[in-house]
């Protein structure tokens, strides 16, 4: 009886929780036997498989190398062996979300790529156009011409909508074996402490994924891609569980710069913020005044900072954005890059433990100073090093943090005698005595004799150091 009456409450208790959140328990054969393949039968067409294939140079050297009775007939110009050009291939996948033939990939599936071919779940085979590689999200559009064939295609939705404890579903093609569908749920929202790509901001699921599975989509229940699976947490390459996919806005925001041009070289353009923050952590919550340790410390602006042209101070705490929180300075930094260049956000703020709501300009790296980008010429150990004028966009170019004024070296050269003891995106200090503010501070000062020698003093990631050449 006792036992009963256990079971009893129990299963009213369940009964009540079960009400509690709108979820239903099976109550019949037929709904025990549900499935997950309707989902899979509308999603699958759209996945595709992608191969590519580049040629890479290898050092091959001589078989009788590392022979102890043969190694000292081999000169020192032998010790790199003989350079020999190979076929390498890979594989990932994707997924079509147009009609037209646009498919969306991991940018790490396709660097480097001389020829990508796309393989549809129904054999269809096509060549495919890289529309843009964005590294920095690791996101990558390609694109494939249909002809009259009819092409399936999946939309998009906000990853916003998912809640920790969602099913999802993740589709690719892992190891190769073929197009392979794997169930799990949203294990964690806004994982910012990785370093997969410049953003740092993740959806978390236990759905099996695998090497081959980069680029293929994490699809909700309703048949919609809310991210792109990139990565998986493994010490032997294998799926433990922890794998990470890029949330659908930000994919958002890549497609829509490629259509609106908004897209160069390096990929896609993003609003640029000009600020340094920090995370809040619990005492500085507790010296600020604030109920709880979340948000962006603003620790430092620059001069032209849309942010301190908008009104912001170091000090302030940004504790969301266009009414998203942010927890810390990544989702910060996620949720700019998704707003539009020459749109405006809503940024709201504490400052003195009062909330403000401020508009930001989303505004592309400026161009200011000018960069004046100039190879030096000339009998002096700079010749055919090219420099330029530091300022936000060569920084954002060349992911500079720290500076924000002077002169920075843009590319190397063989011919330099520095060639060797520079590298991209070190900071010129000082050469042969003369302070060096811009570059035609550099074209005065390599021209200046000096009886010591050639002197240069260099700011490398963030240590200084002297290069003498007598």
């Amino acid at each position: 009886m006792i036992i009963r009456v256990f079971l009893t409450v129990l299963v009213l208790s369940l009964t009540g929780t079960a009400f509690a959140v709108n979820d239903e328990i099976p109550t019949s054969h037929k709904q025990i036997q549900l499935s997950f393949a309707p989902v899979v039968k509308q999603v699958s067409p759209a996945v595709v498989n992608i191969y590519t294939r580049r040629t890479i140079s290898k050092s091959v050297r001589n078989p009788f190398f590392n022979d102890p009775f043969f190694s000292h007939f081999f000169h020192d110009n032998f010790r790199g062996g003989r350079m020999r050009e190979q076929v390498e291939s890979s594989l990932g996948s994707g997924v079509i979300i147009e009609s037209n033939g646009l498919i969306v990939t991991n940018a790490h599936v396709i660097k480097d790529a001389e020829e990508i071919t796309v393989i549809l779940n129904d054999g269809r085979e096509f060549d495919a156009q890289l529309a843009l590689s964005d590294e920095k999200s690791d996101l990558a559009l390609l694109r494939i011409k249909p002809k009259d064939e009819y092409l399936p295609f999946v939309s998009l939705k906000p990853s916003e909508s998912l809640e920790v404890g969602d099913l999802v579903l993740a589709i690719g093609n892992p190891f190769g074996v073929g197009q392979t569908v794997t169930s799990g749920i949203v294990s964690a929202q806004g994982r910012s402490s990785l370093n997969i790509n410049d953003f740092n901001f993740f959806i978390q699921t236990d759905a099996a994924i695998n090497p081959g599975n980069s680029g293929g989509p994490l699809v909700t229940l309703d048949g919609k891609v809310v991210g792109i699976n990139t990565a998986i947490y493994s010490s032997n390459r294998g799926s433990l569980g922890i794998g990470f996919a890029i949330p659908s806005e930000m994919l958002a925001s890549v497609i829509a710069a490629e259509k609106m041009g908004r897209s160069g070289v390096e990929g896609v353009i993003r609003p640029w913020l000009g600020v340094r923050a920090q995370k809040v952590s619990a005492d500085i919550a507790e010296t600020l005044g604030l109920a709880r340790p979340a948000g962006a410390l603003i620790s430092s602006l620059h001069s032209v900072s849309p942010l301190k042209k908008s009104g912001i101070k170091v000090g302030d705490v940004a504790i969301s954005i266009n009414g998203h929180d942010i927890r810390d300075p990544s989702e910060m930094k996620f949720r700019m890059a998704t707003v539009p260049i020459g749109e405006k956000a809503n940024v709201t703020i504490i400052r003195n433990g009062k909330e403000k709501h401020i508009i930001v300009q989303a505004i592309a790296p400026p161009n200011d100073p000018p960069s004046r980008k100039t190879t030096l010429k000339g009998e002096h150990p700079l010749n055919g090093v090219t420099i330029a004028n530091l300022n936000p966009a060569i920084s954002v170019e060349l992911d500079i943090i720290n500076e924000e004024s002077g002169v920075v070296v843009l590319k190397t050269s063989t011919n330099a005698r520095f060639g060797r003891m520079i590298n991209v995106g070190d900071i010129l200090l000082k050469i042969n005595g003369v302070d060096i503010k811009n570059v035609h501070d550099v074209q005065k000062a390599v021209k200046r004799l000096n009886t010591q020698g050639f002197s240069m003093f260099i700011s490398s990631n963030g240590r200084t150091r002297q290069i003498v050449i007598k």
